[in-house]
């Protein structure tokens, strides 16, 4: 998920062809490459795939190394969430952290409080309660639009930390929107399956024209 801003869907299809031979192959490929993985834009097969759980396939010490370029390609984008399926690999790990600057009164009306960083193997979500939310949202593998999507504003995530301990927390606000958008990515569902169509800005005019707390102004305008 871009710094400016589970289930799946049913067409994705299972990454049936990555054996557990291949995933460690790639993933060290990442690790040994001299520069950061490029992220993968919409188009790429790779994000309408469902991710493979991990179940040891990457010992250790490659699961620590992949997590750590993760992280930094991440920060690089800029970005607050990044999944694996992201830089090529169809494995179900997501890192997540957001420690931006943000406008205290787009922050207060987003519920946007700094996330620690998270990696997470093998991450699942369930709504808490009824509340929705509405708000642009961008994608790092959708690079240069931004589209406002309605999401449950609670959720209660389960994974598993990188040293095999199971985890759970709930998450609100904007931590939840992350949680909700990087575990998406490991169903092959991008933002953009959610988002109000007629909401679709190019960066450009949603930094010249709607970047306001909530999208209210633009609803109006765009007829979403």
């Amino acid at each position: 998920m871009s710094s400016a801003s589970s289930s799946s869907v049913s067409a994705a299809a299972p990454a049936s062809d990555w054996s557990a031979a291949r995933i460690a192959e790639a993933a060290a490929e990442i690790v040994a490459g001299e520069q950061l993985p490029a992220i993968v834009q919409a188009g790429h097969p790779v994000l309408r795939t469902r991710a493979v759980a991990f179940d040891g396939q990457l010992d250790a010490e490659l699961l620590g190394a992949l997590l750590t370029i993760m992280r930094r390609t991440m920060h690089e984008a800029p970005g607050v969430g990044l999944a694996a399926p992201q830089i090529g690999l169809p494995l179900r790990l997501a890192v997540l952290e957001d420690t931006w600057a943000a406008d205290e009164e787009i922050a207060h009306t987003r519920s946007r409080e700094p996330l620690p960083f998270v990696a997470m193997v093998n991450p699942a979500y369930i709504p808490v309660g009824d509340g929705r939310a509405e708000f642009f949202e961008g994608c790092l593998s959708v690079r240069g639009y931004t589209a406002v999507v309605r999401r449950p504003d609670r959720v209660e995530a389960r994974w598993t930390a990188p040293d095999g301990e199971a985890r759970a927390a709930e998450f609100r606000g904007w931590q939840a929107r992350i949680v909700q958008h990087e575990t998406d990515h490991l169903g092959g569902t991008l933002y953009l399956d959610k988002a109000e169509a007629r909401s679709l800005c190019a960066n450009e005019e949603y930094s010249a024209r709607w970047a306001q707390p909530t999208p209210e102004h633009a609803a109006r305008a765009l007829g979403f």
